[in-house]
């Protein structure tokens, strides 16, 4: 028997009924990324593995466990991108894009790491993410709240999901901070989880995120990144909170929101929902003020945030949100010569009304097996083309949704008429 092949594990098809959906939000994203003024850049899939190690951070679990690498055939080691922040600083550096100038960029695609496939978590997963840079307050971060909110409504999910918000500081204070962090750690180290005792002395902070229900009383002990702001993030801080509450947008702030990338610092968040599960987490972000000098630039500020597409059309489905996309006609033909002249009406429509969202049936058929294929279609309506329309240059309309109307007939002069009110104003 011939072996039958299937996807790889956690790599899954987005199939044709799912296709409209990604169309749907993708079209919706570009308009509003445009509407705040960002500019898309489209940056490769693969990337040399040292530029997610200096980046991300060699003692982070993307880097240690998550990445797809290889060694190419020069010997060059390469990564499949885990995320595409750090892609994108070294396409802006590469380009000259961050030269006395202020940048907002936007990207999409693909992105790679091997976990443990299950809903809402994928080893190929998509994303849509902003990067800003050279812009240094908290005003930038909050437009891409702003950004994100408009995005929820339009989605039809704002009533599930929320924002949690927190700051890092700056780097120095966040190395006095992660110092008191050990030390209250170790004291309860025979109590942790073989993860956060492997954590304790490379990437602490990382326990705090920790999802083991067994060491919630420890972690709500631990010491608060808050008590340890330099004057500077602190003040920062207190003006993103409040340029939230004065732009209506209700937070939470979550002591123990960390991130898992080393090149954050001051101002992280993210979106999170209860309705997808252990992966709640549907966009997340923040400032990384240090990445583009550690990438061989200048000091440059910079502020992002990356969606998961999956997560927010998951969550949407959940609350039954989804935005129907549907078919306007089926053109159905019976009869002598029908297959050609239904094709070249067809064109002509196409031609008068690029909007029209049309299909012509192909393959031949009796009147009831083309109805069955024009039902299953999504259409509203079918215009039939039989032996008596075509002798009298008429379309008899059948609508497939609403019950309630009855087929009529036309001249072929009239389907304008009739698709400027079917269309344009919505009225059947």
């Amino acid at each position: 028997m011939t072996e039958k092949f299937q996807a790889i594990r956690g790599m899954p098809d987005i199939l044709p009924v799912d296709v409209p959906f990604w169309h749907e939000f993708e079209t919706y994203w570009r308009r509003l990324t445009s509407s705040y003024g960002y500019e898309e850049i489209r940056l490769p899939i693969l990337e040399a593995t040292a530029l997610f190690k200096r980046s991300i951070g060699e003692v982070t679990d993307i880097v240690e466990k998550e990445m797809f690498s290889f060694e190419s055939r020069d010997g060059e080691s390469l990564s499949l991108r885990p995320e595409g922040t750090a892609g994108c600083v070294r396409a802006a550096l590469e380009h000259h894009l961050l030269h006395h100038q202020v940048q907002r960029l936007w990207y999409q695609g693909p992105m790679f790491r091997y976990e443990r496939p299950q809903k809402g978590r994928y080893r190929q997963f998509h994303q849509v993410g902003i990067e800003a840079f050279g812009l240094e307050g908290p005003d930038i971060e909050v437009e891409h709240i702003l950004m994100m909110v408009r995005l929820w409504k339009w989605l039809g999910v704002e009533s599930a999901i929320s924002l949690q918000v927190n700051s890092l500081g700056s780097f120095e204070s966040r190395k006095i901070y992660r110092e008191k962090l050990v030390d209250y750690l170790s004291q309860y180290y025979h109590e942790l989880d073989a993860d956060s005792r492997r954590r304790l002395q490379t990437n602490p902070l990382r326990i705090l995120d920790s999802k083991n229900p067994a060491l919630a009383n420890i972690i709500a002990g631990a010491p608060k990144c808050q008590d340890y702001l330099d004057a500077a993030s602190k003040l920062h801080f207190e003006t993103f909170l409040q340029y939230l509450s004065q732009a209506g947008v209700h937070y939470k702030i979550n002591s123990n929101l960390v991130r898992g990338l080393d090149y954050y610092n001051r101002t992280v968040y993210e979106w999170v929902t209860d309705k997808l599960g252990a992966q709640g987490t549907v966009c997340a972000g923040g400032r990384y003020d240090s990445l583009v000098e550690q990438l061989g630039g200048s000091q440059i500020k910079a502020v992002g945030f990356a969606l998961g597409i999956e997560r927010a059309l998951l969550l949407q489905r959940a609350l039954d949100h989804c935005k129907t996309v549907e078919r306007d006609v089926y053109l159905i033909h019976l009869g002598e010569g029908s297959e050609k002249k239904a094709l070249l009406f067809a064109e002509q429509l196409r031609n008068d009304w690029p909007e029209l969202r049309l299909i012509v049936h192909c393959g031949g058929g009796s009147f009831k097996a083309q109805f069955k294929r024009a039902d299953q279609s999504g259409a509203k309506i079918a215009f039939i083309l039989g032996e008596t329309e075509l002798a009298t240059e008429t379309v008899s309309i059948k609508w497939l949704r609403e019950t309630e109307q009855e087929q009529v007939s036309i001249s072929k002069n009239e389907v304008n008429q009739f698709l400027t009110k079917y269309l344009r104003e919505g009225k059947q």
